[in-house]
């Protein structure tokens, strides 16, 4: 099958939620047994998302193969069984980047170099980069931020140029928002057909308009918007607010999405996608009884994205684990030795989050001690991990001075420093430790026994690790290395085996975990936050 390219807009307002229906899509594609694969091209001038602040951008995800990326890698991977990489999520930076390198080489022969066509080239070059080397049946590209802005501009009239390059091959699904105004009582449809047209001048006309809306739209309402919109009845769908996100792909096929997609290419629609395993999984997430609570402590807790795969990863697993998720989040530079009693005591388990930099770090520290004492299931990812060797250095070594040379420089006890690869990089973005790497676990250890075998593949994000030097302090003292990279030794995983549970990643195992694959960890933490939960209950 000759390879379809879907393009899917937003209009009116961001943040409407155009990577869960390109996901909801995907989803549905790919159970019908099509190879599919999602990019995100993101109009920022920023060659990637690795040096934003969460606050602007929310959380920086990570491929398999290193590269820093918009969160809706995570929703993509999280709804699918791809695998990103770099060639899913293309900046302005990364394309401006591409064309002045060529320039500089000489590649454009002494032309002037100029939107159209280089820039505009070089993204189409990307579109179709997928489809030409991944053997692709569906390649879905989400264009970032809003039809209008002056970021996207060469982003659309390169759409329009494959539209009319690639013909029945390229559709457009255009999402919209259908605000409902309260003192009206009324559904406003101007804002959408104000949105089309604006797609329109720029000349192309959308295949499918998705109505993201608070309240039910009428029939009638949506045959007024098809018709104004220049779009056939059928292809014009809702999408109303829901509990969860993971209902989406379920509503999206009620509504004929993915059927109305395959017809409009000339795909023929035989059968019903096979979501028995995704319908398991929403089943036992909307008819969870019971609750599991878990403390989620960071310095960003008071925004949502800023730990998204995280969140989702907890709720995954606790949906297995036949539980309600309660995610309580703690911040952690309003932690004190005098509060973190209160704050933490109702809580089943604790997660302590990764991040950078010294903000916030002396709370995690005082969560750790008080977690390790009173033996509450806790799991430190990342910068968590690392709070937790600086923690058990400080308070049970009697290292009083211990730290990471991230925070102090010049600690005497450097149990985190820098990375050897890390000590000639000056520059920030992209030079991290990133992507997947192999862990060999301990056998035996409680870690072994949460995945079920000695080997895994994690993402990393880190330019610390663990002071080697340190280790047989450590193990003595109780706290064991039970995880190291095979190939150069570094410590990856630690836990203490007296406690119930306590372990310390320096990968991040969210970045894997998925709705029909959730994450072993997550899972057999939740696991064990669930028993504690109900010893408390028992007490």
């Amino acid at each position: 099958m000759e390879t379809k390219y879907i393009f899917v807009t937003g209009g009116v307002v961001s943040s409407l939620g155009k990577g869960i229906i390109s996901s909801s899509l995907a989803c549905l594609l790919e159970a019908r047994g099509f190879r599919v694969t999602i990019q995100k091209f993101d109009p920022y001038i920023n060659i990637d998302p690795g040096t934003l602040n969460p606050y602007e951008h929310g959380e920086c995800y990570v491929t398999v193969d290193g590269h820093e990326a918009d969160l809706d890698l995570g929703h993509y991977e999280r709804f699918t069984n791809m695998r990103t990489t770099r060639a899913n999520n293309i900046t302005t930076g990364r394309i401006y980047q591409n064309v002045i390198d060529k320039e500089r080489h000489g590649d454009y022969l002494g032309k002037t170099v100029q939107i159209i066509p280089h820039i505009t080239d070089e993204i189409k070059r990307n579109v179709k980069l997928l489809g030409n080397t991944g053997n692709f049946d569906f390649v879905i590209t989400e264009i970032g931020g809003t039809v209008g802005d002056i970021e996207s501009l060469p982003f659309i009239e390169a759409m329009r140029q494959l539209q009319w390059e690639l013909g029945d091959s390229a559709l457009c699904i255009h999402l919209t928002y259908v605000p409902y105004i309260r003192a009206a009582k009324e559904l406003k449809t101007k804002p959408t057909q104000h949105s089309v047209k604006q797609l329109q001048e720029a000349g192309i006309r959308p295949d499918i308009l998705v109505l993201r809306t608070e309240r039910d739209i009428p029939a009638d309402m949506r045959r007024k918007i098809a018709q104004f919109c220049n779009v056939s009845a059928d292809a014009v769908i809702q999408s109303v607010d829901l509990p969860t996100i993971y209902q989406v792909p379920l509503k999206m096929h009620e509504q004929h999405l993915d059927e109305i997609v395959m017809r409009k290419m000339g795909v023929p629609v035989e059968g019903e996608p096979d979501m028995a395993a995704w319908m398991h999984f929403v089943h036992k997430l909307e008819n969870a009884e019971r609750t599991v609570t878990i403390g989620l402590v960071g310095k960003y807790v008071e925004l949502q994205d800023a730990y998204k795969s995280i969140n989702e990863a907890l709720l995954q697993a606790a949906a297995y684990n036949d539980r309600k998720l309660n995610l309580v989040y703690v911040h952690s530079e309003k932690l004190t030795e005098e509060n973190v009693g209160e704050k933490l005591a109702g809580m089943d388990g604790v997660i302590i989050a990764p991040g950078f930099g010294q903000r916030g770090i002396e709370g995690k520290f005082v969560a750790l001690k008080w977690l390790r004492e009173h033996d509450v299931p806790t799991f430190g990812i990342c910068l968590g991990m690392q709070c937790m060797v600086i923690e058990f250095a400080r308070n049970v070594l009697g290292l009083a001075d211990a730290n990471s040379t991230e925070m102090d420089l010049h600690t005497p006890h450097n149990v985190i420093d820098l990375m050897d690869e890390q000590k000639s990089v000056t520059d920030k973005g992209g030079t991290m430790r990133l992507g997947a790497y192999d862990c060999r676990l301990a056998p035996g250890s409680r870690v072994a026994r949460a995945y079920g075998r000695d080997l895994v593949s994690e993402r990393h994000r880190h330019r610390f690790e663990f002071n080697s030097d340190y280790r047989a302090r450590f193990e003595e003292a109780g706290m064991k290395c039970t995880g190291e990279n095979p190939a150069t030794g570094l410590v990856e995983v630690v836990e203490l085996p007296d406690h119930r549970w306590y372990i310390g990643t320096q990968y991040h195992p969210e970045y894997s975990s998925t709705v029909l694959s959730p994450n072993p960890l997550f899972l057999d933490f939740i696991k064990s936050a669930i028993v504690y939960g109900e010893e408390k209950m028992n007490k």
